[in-house]
């Protein structure tokens, strides 16, 4: 295991595009609003469809406040390393010591020798990444008396003066892939910064050895460089590979890149602003409270966590407790329901925080099912609780679909009568998220098994266990909550049709009401209903079976 116990950080990746000259500006701001903790830009100079990025990163720093600023990396063949220390130094100093600092030695030759570069081979580039770092770092060590004086092979400065020195101590950290840039990298560099697709998962382990014995050869504790690295995916309904799928995969993903390779630094590459909303607000917290978790139970030196006892949302959901049979249960937070997540093989979902100070559903007085008592669920019981989720999953990538149109409606990149279109036409809106609707669609599947074809999940619920009776009536009752709420989202769309609106306030606020509705009621129906699903089944020849 190669957890470096590093705080763990959040960014975006954002194509610095001039095309629309101030949208990438506008996401990074986005990004700030939404909690992330690093905006970065890729660095290619060339490239005449780009801002330059180091113009931009000075642009987004007067426009930001709290969010630390980054290239992902800098083009040094193209950069003068002395320079680029007072360019960063400043920079550091106007924004109260928010930059830090990728490099990279250099790639598409053709294009930086066109720009007025130097080609250089592998091996001359390391060589020149090298003396970049002791230039860069020299003209910061404003205290020290005597002139910078660096004869390097590729770079050299010969009585420069020092200075200024920023802000707060500016990591640099290296874009490196082969033996001898991940040498340089646990030989002098703060951090390592990867790009997921350029590397394998599969050569974590040995990249970071590399950097580890290259730290330890220059006595530096490996533990110095901070490992980054830029993912690329797409939060969806349905699992696919790694980073496509609902965020609750992308937890466990990170979890695991935290405790098995040391990363600690997770940057999503991709300029949808949604998505930035996810991994900041819904990803990001769940992945932390878990490392945390299990960093404090490897402290306490108690057994060390296995897939099975550490879900992919564990956070997310709320909190574990013990049971008088020595096990132990996850309560759904706010829910005030046990599930038993290790037994059932699903996680629970949690709902975001709120858009809207008013809620339409009112949860404090939500029944609650009792928690279980010691039992073993089926495969086919968890397969029931399992698709449930599933489908909810598929409901909450459509209602990000829903979020997604608006936002082209309030930007006036869409027509308000073909976002209507598009809405009515989603699964929501056909009356198929109810839990009637899960039982039909799920029994199309297993009545080829177990000739089911008529089977309806809540008389057999209510019938199997008549405790829950007041938690199936509230979810019947949120149902018609949730219609009117879609009606009121339609009602909204034909009033920007009409040009009844005077703006789009209303518009946003009804979206807004049906993302606060969903989230919650999904997350309260899994909380209470996933387990007894699990456990009662919801077709005859299951119902009482314990």
């Amino acid at each position: 295991m190669a957890d470096y116990g590093h705080d763990l950080r959040f960014g975006a990746f954002l194509t610095p595009s001039n095309a629309e000259p101030a949208r990438v500006v506008d996401l990074a701001v986005h990004a700030e609003q939404v909690g992330l903790d690093l905006v970065t830009f890729q660095d290619h100079p060339y490239q005449p469809g780009f801002h330059d990025t180091w113009t931009l990163l000075s642009y987004v720093g007067a426009r930001t406040g709290t969010v630390h600023l980054a290239p992902n990396v800098i083009n040094l063949p193209l950069r003068p390393p002395a320079v680029l220390a007072r360019s960063a130094a400043s920079l550091d100093l106007l924004t109260g010591g928010r930059l830090d600092l990728g490099l990279g030695a250099g790639a598409f030759w053709d294009a930086i020798v066109a720009m007025g570069g130097s080609r250089l081979t592998g091996g001359q580039g390391v060589r020149a990444l090298a003396e970049a770092i002791e230039i860069i770092r020299g003209i910061w060590a404003e205290g020290e008396r005597s002139p910078l004086r660096v004869h390097g092979e590729h770079h050299r400065v010969d009585g420069a003066k020092r200075g200024p020195a920023p802000a707060h101590d500016i990591p640099i950290w290296l874009g490196a892939y082969k033996p001898r840039m991940l040498a340089l990298t646990g030989r002098l560099a703060d951090g390592w910064l990867p790009s997921l697709g350029y590397l394998e998962l599969a050569d974590l382990p040995a990249a970071n050895a590399r950097i580890d014995e290259a730290a330890a050869a220059a006595e530096r504790d490996p533990a110095a460089v901070r490992r980054l690295i830029n993912i690329s995916g797409r939060f969806q309904g349905s699992r696919g590979g790694p980073f496509q799928g609902p965020p609750a995969q992308w937890v466990a993903e990170l979890v695991d890149l935290v405790l098995e390779h040391g990363m600690s630094t997770f940057i999503l590459g991709g300029d949808d602003p949604r998505a930035l909303e996810v991994l900041a607000q819904e990803v990001a917290p769940a992945v932390r409270e878990q490392v945390g978790t299990e960093r404090e139970r490897r402290q306490s030196g108690g057994p060390v966590a296995t897939d099975a006892d550490l879900e992919p949302s564990e956070a997310r959901s709320g909190r574990r407790e013990e049971t008088a049979d020595g096990g132990s249960v996850q309560v759904a937070a706010g829910a005030g329901s046990a599930v038993r997540e290790s037994a059932l093989g699903v996680t629970v979902t949690a709902a975001p925080a709120r858009l809207r100070e008013e809620s339409l559903l009112d949860e404090e007085t939500r029944p609650q099912a009792a928690p279980p008592e010691a039992v073993t669920y089926t495969e086919e019981g968890r397969a029931a609780g399992r698709h449930l989720v599933e489908v909810h999953d598929m409901l909450r990538a459509e209602l990000t679909q829903v979020r997604d149109v608006v936002d082209q409606v309030r930007a006036g990149s869409l027509d308000a009568g073909r976002a209507r279109s598009a809405i009515n036409a989603m699964t929501m809106r056909q009356n198929q998220w109810t839990l009637g609707a899960y039982c039909a669609s799920y029994c199309r599947v297993v009545t080829q098994h177990h000739s089911l074809e008529d089977a309806q999940i809540f008389p057999h619920l209510r019938s199997a266990e008549p405790t829950l009776e007041p938690v199936i009536a509230r979810l019947e009752a949120e149902h018609h909550v949730i219609h009117e709420v879609l009606e009121n989202l339609d009602r909204s769309l034909v009033a920007v049709i009409r040009q009844e609106a005077q703006d789009l306030e209303e518009l946003q606020d009804a979206v807004d009401a049906l993302t606060d509705t969903l989230h919650s009621h999904f997350a309260y129906e899994e909380a209470q209903l996933v387990e007894p699903l699990a456990r009662l089944g919801f077709y005859p020849g299951q119902l009482g079976r314990r």
